[in-house]
Parts: structure tokens; C-alpha cells; sequence
């Protein structure tokens, strides 16, 4: 597990990768830089977002991030897991079992790294910008604590 990760920043990663699937149907990002300060999510998408569809997306996450969910961590077959999740972004080999990160009913996906154990505690989410380009939809964030 990487330490230098922040918890809150990396819960929130997973909370915007739901909601950008849920609403958008672009699955979860394929790249991600996570920091305390300031992190981007890189997605395979079609077009630029919309100033209104920015807002939706940082109103929805907020709501998720103020619902105070349980994050838990389960754990499953990696032959299981394979046929629920994409595993494409964790480590090559490892274990026979697979950490499975979930944040109340909203989000679920394989996951190595820290997080909180509830969503109150990951503060307020803002998308700082947004770019698109050659069939990548970069969303850059940070969190006000």
C-alpha cells in the first residue's frame, strides 16, 4: 500500500469515478495522478464537458462525500473479481484474493491503496479544471478541509 497517498483524496477518486460512469457510461478513469493537494483523472470520452455538466458532477460527489457512507473493504477471488471488475490498473501477479474497496452502495472496484472509513471525513470536492483532447477527457480536483 502506498502511504503517500492521502485517504480522502484517493476516496474521492473512486466517488468520481463512479459518478462519471453513472452518468456518463465512460467506466472508470484510465490514469490518475492522486496528491493531498491537488489530483486529475483521465478518462477515454468523446467530447468536452459543459460547465453545467462540471457542476452536476461536483454536486453529486458532494452529496455522496456529505451522506457520511461506510468505505469497507472486502475481500474475493481474483477469479471472481475478474468477471465483476476491469484489473487492468493493479499490480501485475500478487495474491490469489483480490481487495475489493466499496463506498456504501454507490461504488465498488479493486483497489490497493489507503481511505477513509467514512465519506464525512474526505471534505469538500471541487473540480479546479477540465480539458479534452485526442479522445481524453482530463477532470483535475482538489479538496477544501
Amino acid at each position: 500500500m502506498n502511504k503517500s497517498i492521502d485517504p480522502g483524496m484517493h476516496t474521492a477518486e473512486h466517488i468520481l469515478n463512479g459518478t462519471m460512469d453513472q452518468l456518463f457510461n465512460c467506466g472508470r478513469c484510465f490514469s490518475a495522478h492522486i496528491e493531498r493537494k491537488k489530483s486529475k483523472c483521465d478518462y477515454h470520452f468523446s467530447r468536452s464537458l459543459s460547465s453545467e455538466e462540471l457542476t452536476k458532477i461536483e454536486s453529486r460527489v458532494n452529496r455522496i462525500i456529505s451522506s457520511n457512507m461506510k468505505v469497507a473493504d472486502t475481500y474475493i477471488t481474483k477469479t471472481e473479481a475478474e468477471k465483476q471488475f476491469n484489473l487492468s490498473r493493479l499490480p501485475e501477479g500478487g495474491s490469489t484474493e483480490i481487495r475489493i474497496v466499496s463506498v456504501g452502495d454507490y461504488d465498488a472496484c479493486p483497489c490497493i491503496g489507503p481511505h477513509v472509513t467514512e465519506t464525512s471525513e474526505i471534505g469538500i470536492f471541487r473540480i479546479t479544471t477540465s480539458d479534452f483532447k485526442d479522445g481524453i477527457l482530463r477532470i483535475r480536483f482538489k479538496l477544501k478541509r
